[in-house]
């Protein structure tokens, strides 16, 4: 479902997990700080991934299964809104859900889910509209697909599913790199994104990656996710947040901004630093001991705050594995603070617009939890005892969840009487008889201000026998390889209902990493044999198994429960390399040669080399793999322990000079060019403007870096007061020496802005100076008269003509108009010069 972590814990879910995990069943209220209270809302949502609260109060809730719940005035509704037809291997299905934001009276609802069929199976945005008739229901006629994304591979793990709506009324939804990293970086498909499409599903023209990508990939906003399986929109600010679940090390918070790159897979948290074009987290958590998956994200900006003002544009996000909940203050959004623990595989958090936060969760068989505000006031139940059914001579637990003020006493009452040492949110009865038969169990919860009781559960004691469950086949500890197909069948007895049909077996497969869990296949019932496949794709550790689950239940609906494990073959494979320390890659991920790493057999990985690259001063190429792979390419783990070695070859292209202007490299502005009067080149971080809906300067370098070439740096509220005005302001490069009998290539990223007052007259433009002094244009970008956003745009130019000589490169713009009566900005980037 969404949340997976491929290597560590968040197989613990599906964001790595979040499908239908198996949990156990603990049932407590979350801890809360000093004056918040929570209550239940809502039970039995089974496998929730995401919610949505409607400006009535109504919460949607979306089941991985395809259903999306309406909850109103506190009672799930059992009609659903709709239903969808979705596949929900691991982590697939209905995953995400949005609102227009006119919804009171453009009734639109957003959601994300996973195809149902294949070939190809993708990952899709559909909108639906509420029926006139009945706003909890849609128009059945009312379903119109806005965008089908690429096509997913084998894998069924990172999926992302986010949808939400920002301040400029697009939509953006985030994806998940499907297993495979280097989809995080590709402009070629969307997997590893946030996208930004508009409402009706078309392409904004705005969009930062237009130029540089066709089809459905013109949809990229930022690229470099792992799984971000929740971000949330500021409804103030628009200030966005991506929450990415991380891998080995860490879970970030990441500041969302047109043409970021958040790293990965060259970065996760600020590890490694210092890579040019990465736009780090804001804020990192360790994935270490129970936490596992980054989940939940809402800022507080409700229409109406009921929390103390300290909570004000906080930002809300939890764990998974761990239950914690945590916020960040603005405006740095830099430094967490804890807010709630002990919550049962959180999913998602929101904000009501009452000024409550609610907050979903998987486990006890999902539920949905409200929080508010109110200091010195009685205890409040959140979840009242439930009735249990057992066996005479079996156990029986019954456990309340309160919360409110510190601290919290409890005293457990049978048919009103207290029953003595009966003080802990949970009381047993070890062994039943037909004397306990009938008896009503309720609790008081007391704290300094106060008590509540809750109501009463009903212990019944069955005189029947417990049923007796047998899994025949596959046997436990059998082994598996990826891609493999296991049958499966078992059998029960009862001691009054004798053998019991297939109607009384539900059966379920979970997929174990670490010591989490997520699911494989979700629970099937009615049936008494049947087969699961291995994935061959997705978490690529080899601490793992599947363990078949089969659950039987009698007629007086006692259960018994067993469970068989399938254990993973596993080879080692080495990485290696003709040449010293080579710089290879496993899944994207740079690792140095020689690598080895234990994997499970039948797995799909994929391997690659880096080229060109630098030992010992001398530059490689990369020539052949040993077992006939191009440069980057999969390979499935084999049955024995295996080498793979990339020779690399001397010769191929070198890097003459390069500059990301993360740091001061030599530029200057060229004697006696700059005519221009305002808006001459600087470097740093460029500040946005806008005028008459435009984006005229960015508020970030290519890539999201921090420093670039910027004409209007210190952009100031007024667009048109930092722009070029005037003239021409020119910036000169370094001197760079070029190698003669060369193919020589300059690569730079640029942006040209302006008004639709702008001629043909005002420009961007490369000027190349060689021996003989003289400078030759060797690209332009004139303007036109017309409105033209800054978008940041790759360009190449040949200048071998200047080969065997010595030139600097000019940076040029100019506003032509003596009377600065246009808007003109610039901008460049990343610039690059090399030898093939």
């Amino acid at each position: 479902m969404g949340i997976q972590r491929t290597r560590r814990a968040l197989q613990r879910v599906a964001l790595g997990c979040i499908a239908s995990l198996s949990l156990a069943a603990v049932t407590h209220a979350a801890t809360l700080p000093a004056g918040f209270t929570e209550t239940r809302v809502a039970s039995g949502i089974a496998s929730p991934t995401s919610m949505a609260v409607a400006p009535d109060g109504r919460i949607f809730v979306t089941q991985q299964t395809g259903a999306l719940r309406v909850i109103r005035d506190g009672v799930l509704l059992s009609q659903p809104f709709v239903t969808l037809s979705t596949n929900t291997l691991g982590e697939r299905g209905l995953l995400g859900v949005a609102l227009d934001p006119n919804f009171a009276t453009t009734p639109y609802v957003y959601l994300y889910y996973t195809s149902p069929t294949a070939p190809p199976r993708v990952n899709r945005v559909v909108r639906f509209t509420a029926s006139a008739s009945n706003p909890d229901v849609a128009d059945a006629s009312s379903a119109l697909q806005l965008i089908e994304l690429s096509a997913l591979s084998t894998a069924y793990i990172h999926n992302g599913g986010a949808l939400a709506f920002g301040a400029d009324g697009k939509l953006y939804i985030a994806t998940g790199d499907n297993s495979n990293s280097a989809n995080a970086q590709s402009l070629e498909t969307t997997h590893g994104k946030l996208l930004r499409i508009n409402p009706d599903g078309s392409i904004p023209e705005d969009n930062p990656f237009l130029g540089q990508t066709t089809g459905v990939n013109q949809a990229i906003w930022a690229r470099g996710l792992r799984n971000p399986y929740t971000f949330a929109v500021d409804p103030s600010t628009g200030r966005i947040l991506v929450n990415d679940v991380g891998q080995d090390a860490w879970e970030e918070v990441n500041h969302g901004i047109a043409g970021a790159n958040f790293g990965w897979p060259q970065t996760e948290g600020f590890t490694p630093g210092g890579v040019a074009g990465v736009r780090y987290p804001v804020y990192v958590y360790a994935n270490a001991g129970t936490n596992c998956a980054i989940v939940g994200a809402a800022f507080y900006r409700p229409a109406a705050s009921s929390f103390p003002a300290g909570y004000a544009g906080r930002y809300f996000f939890g764990d998974y594995c761990t239950g914690f909940i945590r916020t960040l203050a603005p405006p740095g959004y830099s430094a967490a603070t804890a807010f709630a623990s002990g919550v049962a595989a959180l999913v998602d958090i929101d904000v009501g617009p009452d000024g409550s936060l609610y907050y979903l969760a998987r486990g006890n068989g999902g539920e949905l939890y409200r929080v508010q505000y109110a200091a010195n006031s009685a205890p409040s139940i959140s979840e009242q005892p439930v009735s249990v059914s057992v066996s005479a001579g079996q156990p029986a637990t019954f456990t309340v969840s309160a919360s409110g003020v510190q601290p919290l006493e409890y005293q457990w009452l049978r048919n009103g009487a207290p029953i003595s040492g009966a003080t802990q949110s949970s009381y047993t009865i070890q062994s039943t008889t037909a004397a306990d038969n009938g008896a009503q169990i309720s609790v008081t919860v007391t704290n300094p201000f106060g008590s509540a009781t809750s109501n009463s559960a009903t212990l019944t004691v069955l005189s029947n026998g417990v049923p007796s469950a047998t899994i025949s086949s596959p046997v436990s500890g059998t082994l598996y390889r990826g891609g493999q197909t296991f049958a499966f069948s078992g059998s029960a007895t009862d001691p009054e209902d004798g053998a019991l049909p297939a109607a009384a077996f539900t059966w379920r497969v979970d997929f174990h990493h670490d010591d989490h869990t997520h699911p494989h296949m979700p629970e099937t019932s009615g049936i008494a044999s049947g087969s699961f496949t291995i994935a061959d794709r997705g978490e690529t550790s080899a601490n793992v198994f599947y363990r078949l689950i089969l659950t039987v239940r009698d007629s007086e609906g006692l259960t018994n429960t067993t469970f068989v494990d399938i254990l993973p073959r596993t080879s080692v494979v080495t990485l290696t390399s003709n040449i010293p320390n080579a710089q290879l890659t496993l899944d994207g991920v740079p690792v140095t040669a020689p690598h080895a790493f234990t994997g499970v057999e039948g797995i799909v990985r994929t391997i690659g080399a880096v080229s060109p690259q630098i030992s010992n001063g001398v530059t490689y190429q990369f020539g052949s793999w040993s077992d006939g792979g191009a440069q980057t390419h999969e390979i499935t783990t084999p049955t024995d322990d295996t080498t793979y070695t990339a020779t690399l070859q001397s010769g191929g292209q070198s890097a003459l000079f390069e500059d990301t202007f993360e740091s001061a490299g030599g530029w200057i502005r060229t004697p006696g060019v700059d005519t221009a009067t305002t808006g001459l080149w600087q470097r740093g971080d460029p500040q946005p403007t806008t005028q008459n809906g435009v984006t005229l300067q960015p508020d970030s370098c290519a890539g999201g870096s921090a420093n670039c070439m910027i004409t209007a740096l210190q952009a100031g509220v007024n667009a048109g007061v930092y722009d070029i005005d005037n003239g021409l302001t020119s910036m000169q490069s370094p001197a760079i020496a070029l190698p003669s009998g060369r193919t020589i290539t300059l690569s730079f990223k640029y942006f040209l802005a302006h008004i639709d007052t702008a001629t043909s007259a005002d420009y961007f433009r490369v000027r190349a100076v060689g021996s003989d002094g003289v400078p030759v244009t060797v690209f332009t970008k004139t303007a036109a008269s017309s409105n033209v956003g800054a978008v940041w745009r790759s360009p190449s130019v040949n200048l071998s003509r200047f080969a065997g000589q010595t030139i600097t490169l000019r940076f040029e713009a100019c506003d032509s108009q003596s009377n600065g009566g246009t808007v003109i900005e610039a901008g460049f980037d990343d610039v690059a010069v090399r030898a093939d």
